[in-house]
């Protein structure tokens, strides 16, 4: 029969219960941290499966597998410092300027060089591809001028002028191709239409002295965008004509990053001052923060909300993971591998049907080309005192929990342990006065505990039976257990006094009530 380990019962702990949307934030847990050699000023998840994200820093982008937090591409063909890495929809192609206004367009496989967008002659903060039109890609540069290409010409369809300074924030409208959303250094969020190639709004804060706009972003229904600039989030009605509805100050620092959970119904925003804050959309009220170690620069989530990546300013990518929902988890289980790669690490163990490879055994695709989870049974480790038990050594296990270290409630588990198997007089029997010592303190500190003190008085009762012929031969011994004497006496008078008062107590309601019925 496998030896079972000792149950060490909890105590409940009184406190706030933690909301849903705390629950669901704190899931997010085992950071792993990276540390670049710069700092990570972009990171961008794949929108398709296995949802593989690009990092950006220094001079170079590199590709990370979700699963494994490894590197599985670099991208370092850039004639100066890289600007955000974004991976197409379909996740084959990824796209990057650089602090020489070039931008160019990677195959994410191969690396090479399908288009190169010489256009802008200042560095390129911003470049992405449309989500609803895959061949086009929207660049904002230092040169103050927001672009929006046709990739497989390599020419420009629009081009605007109306920012005065740095364009550093712009966004593709996710209902409408040609509504283009830019934030610039000029104070102003703008919003271009590229079929008439002009302005529709030009959204500015009201009151002189606009701060430098860091971000923006459109929600997903495209009638309501949100922008940062400073330590102020503010959140504009683009269907009132561009109104500023809401000026959100929640952070002490400038935001420096902005992102949206796939449904977007919440809003993440990093800064400076090294918080992360969630809102809530419906009502723009902070629902959950995050404490990063670094000034944050990026953020992003992955689209099935298991990932949630942030750069920091000292060069740290940190990537929290959580576990998927079981329906997705089943579904990427299921998933098929493919590629010749498989055939020669499974050594011809797997079957191929309709142009795929199923593995087959404990090995399960992990999403990456040579990437596998191979599931194995862990044994349950034993702890000290569960060993000793194991092996009959009651004198030891006692002992073993008998430290300062170690939790009373883990202590009195073992002692009770000890009762029922009727080894507590052995593991108590032939102690001298320093073995003996840790047990009278245990007992003196916790007599007064309504959780233990059941327990202790049987304890005392055993450690008396047996050393009661050697009183008076030890002075620590004797102080000890004179303390302990003491200390009864004192509960026994608190009881006391409390069985007084209750009495009183109850005298008192009792007359009160039937003063009510009279």
């Amino acid at each position: 029969m496998e030896y079972a380990p000792v149950v060490v019962q909890q105590a409940p702990r009184p406190g706030p219960a933690a909301s849903a949307e705390a629950r669901r934030w704190r899931s997010f847990k085992h950071p792993v941290f990276v540390k670049e050699y710069a700092p990570v000023t972009a990171v961008h998840f794949s929108p398709a499966r296995p949802h593989r994200y690009a990092v950006t820093a220094a001079t170079r982008v590199q590709i990370y597998a979700p699963r494994t937090q490894k590197v599985v591409k670099t991208i370092s063909r850039f004639k100066d410092v890289a600007r955000s890495g974004h991976i197409r929809a379909d996740g084959k192609l990824v796209v990057a300027g650089d602090d020489s206004g070039l931008v160019q367009i990677f195959d994410i496989n191969s690396r090479a060089i399908l288009r190169t967008l010489d256009a802008h002659k200042l560095p390129v903060h911003v470049a992405q591809f449309s989500t609803l039109a895959p061949t086009q890609v929207l660049t904002c540069s230092d040169d103050t001028t927001v672009r929006l290409w046709d990739v497989p010409s390599q020419t420009a369809l629009s081009t605007f002028t109306s920012h005065t300074d740095y364009v550093r924030a712009g966004a593709v409208s996710t209902t409408n191709p040609a509504l283009l959303l830019t934030g610039s250094y000029d104070g102003s969020v703008r919003l271009f239409d590229a079929r008439t190639g002009a302005c529709e709004l030009a959204m500015l804060p009201s009151g002189g002295g606009a701060p430098p706009v860091e971000q923006a972003a459109l929600l997903p229904a495209g009638t309501v965008a949100v922008s940062s600039a400073g330590p102020v989030l503010r959140v504009w009605d683009l269907v009132a004509g561009g109104r500023c509805t809401r000026a959100l100050a929640n952070h002490q620092k400038t935001v420096t990053a902005l992102a949206l959970t796939p449904d977007g119904g919440r809003l993440l925003t990093g800064g400076l001052d090294r918080m992360v804050k969630v809102y809530d959309v419906a009502s723009y009220r902070v629902v959950h923060t995050m404490r990063y170690p670094a000034p944050v620069l990026c953020l992003a989530l992955s689209p099935d909300e298991t990932h949630l990546a942030a750069g920091m300013a000292d060069g740290t990518l940190s990537v929290r993971r959580r576990q998927p929902r079981r329906k997705d988890a089943a579904e990427e289980d299921a998933g098929l591998l493919t590629g010749t790669a498989y055939e020669a690490f499974l050594g011809g163990s797997a079957t191929i049907g309709q142009g795929a490879i199923r593995a087959k055994g404990k090995a399960k695709a992990a999403g990456e080309t040579g990437e596998f989870r191979v599931e194995s049974r862990r044994r349950r480790r034993l702890r000290d005192y569960d060993r000793l038990l194991k092996a009959f050594k009651y004198s030891a296990a006692l002992d073993a929990v008998l430290k300062k270290n170690v939790p009373p409630s883990t202590t009195f588990a073992v002692i009770q342990e000890l009762a029922h198997r009727d080894g507590l007089r052995t593991a108590l029997a032939g102690r001298d006065d320093v073995l003996l010592e840790p047990v009278l303190r245990v007992l003196l500190k916790h007599v007064a505990d309504p959780r233990f003190g059941g327990l202790v008085c049987d304890v005392a009762r055993v450690v008396l039976e047996i050393y009661a012929p050697a009183l008076g031969q030890s002075p620590l011994i004797d102080a000890l257990v004179l303390r302990l004497r003491r200390k009864v006496a004192a509960e026994l008078r608190f009881q006391r006094e409390v069985a007084g008062v209750r009495g009183a107590l109850d005298m008192l309601l009792a007359g009160a009530a039937l003063g009510r019925a009279v």
